[in-house]
């Protein structure tokens, strides 16, 4: 078992869904049970996947979590691209969030592979 407040993919995540929150506060009211709500319920998978992962009593299984956090991160991605798209999100603000979640996507990438 691994301790996921110790985990850097856990913290960056973490800190990741909180800019998804922040972000999101400017979306349309109407938007609210749209792209705000699949936006925030995945950006909180990612670092809940990791934390439930870690309590699993194999790596196979801490990895298959891993995989579903990522799963999640890619979700995300595409749902940053749809509200620039729609002009919800500046260009700064799309840079910002994909530089943070392609680097907790390595990251998590990379801690996978070791526990395989």
């Amino acid at each position: 078992m691994h301790r996921f407040k110790d985990l850097e993919i856990w913290k960056k995540s973490r800190f990741f869904c909180s800019e998804i929150y922040k972000v999101t506060l400017s979306f349309p009211n109407d938007e609210k049970f749209g792209l705000t709500n699949q936006l925030r319920r995945a950006s909180v998978s990612i670092p809940s996947n990791i934390a439930e992962g870690s309590s699993r009593q194999s790596n196979k299984d801490f990895a298959r979590f891993l995989e579903i956090a990522i799963g999640s991160a890619y979700e995300v991605e595409t749902q940053i691209l749809i509200s620039s798209d729609l002009g919800f999100i500046t260009p700064e603000d799309l840079i910002e969030l994909s530089n943070m979640l392609n680097e907790i996507i390595k990251m998590t990438s990379r801690f996978r592979a070791t526990l395989l």
